[in-house]
């Protein structure tokens, strides 16, 4: 299997702080890989050197094989990310602000693509609305819908259910594990919920003041730890 991201010594200082402290690691194609760690540990700042969103003090990124700094424009067209903690342009109506995105995306029948996502994340209701009027889980699910419309052959994922409530939360860790295994989509997943962890992801990074101090499957980390679940593990983790 090749890996559709590569990070190399990967560093970023803000000031005299170091949020992410020389990280390398490498995610395989058609995988859901877990990124954890407590508050600080270099989660987001990760994700967001991946998107370009920050530039790293040092390191070397790639993706879908490709060096990121030099095929920017290449890449991301084929990326997509979602977290509830990023807001869509509150003065447009739902639909207006996903068509955007789909035009931005050159989706193909942005409209149908739209109906049949809104559809799946019940939001169909919500599409004549402002963005402004929305709660945090309808905001949530409809930036899960903005991030699958291209159809990328890479998904970040920043705590994509925390607002969601449990039935959607279920229909959208069943829907992600259906597009993995139907589509070959990679995912890169954050959460604070560690039985959802254990549920989707095949392999887990675990960050800790902005340095990875375990990489393995669930299975391997909870036996190495001796404990039950990635919960008492994150815990241990997280106090050590």
């Amino acid at each position: 299997m090749r890996s559709v991201i590569e990070v190399h010594n990967l560093r970023k200082e803000f000031g005299k702080t170091t949020a992410v402290d020389g990280i390398s690691f490498s995610v395989e194609e058609g995988t859901i890989t877990g990124l954890l760690g407590p508050n600080g540990a270099g989660k987001t700042t990760t994700i967001q050197m991946l998107l370009d969103i920050i530039t790293p003090t040092s390191g070397e990124i790639q993706i879908l094989g490709m060096p990121l700094h030099s095929h920017r424009e290449e890449i991301l067209g084929q990326i997509n990310f979602s977290s509830p903690y990023v807001s869509l342009p509150l003065n447009l109506k739902v639909r207006e602000n996903l068509l955007t995105f789909a035009r931005l995306y050159g989706v193909k029948n942005p409209k149908q693509k739209i109906e049949e996502l809104a559809g799946f994340f019940e939001i169909t209701d919500l599409l004549p609305k402002m963005t402004a009027t929305l709660s945090t889980g309808q905001i949530t699910r409809v930036n899960l819908t903005k991030a699958l419309l291209n159809d990328p052959r890479l998904l970040l994922l920043d705590e994509p259910t925390s607002s969601l409530d449990p039935d959607i939360a279920d229909k959208t860790r069943k829907f992600l594990k259906h597009i993995q295994k139907e589509r070959g989509i990679t995912i890169l997943y954050t959460s604070h919920n560690m039985a959802e962890i254990e549920e989707l992801c095949e392999r887990i990074i675990f960050l800790q003041k902005g340095r990875i101090v375990d990489d393995g499957t669930p299975e391997e980390i909870i036996k190495k730890y001796g404990r039950k679940d990635l919960n008492e593990v994150f815990l241990d983790i997280a106090r050590s």
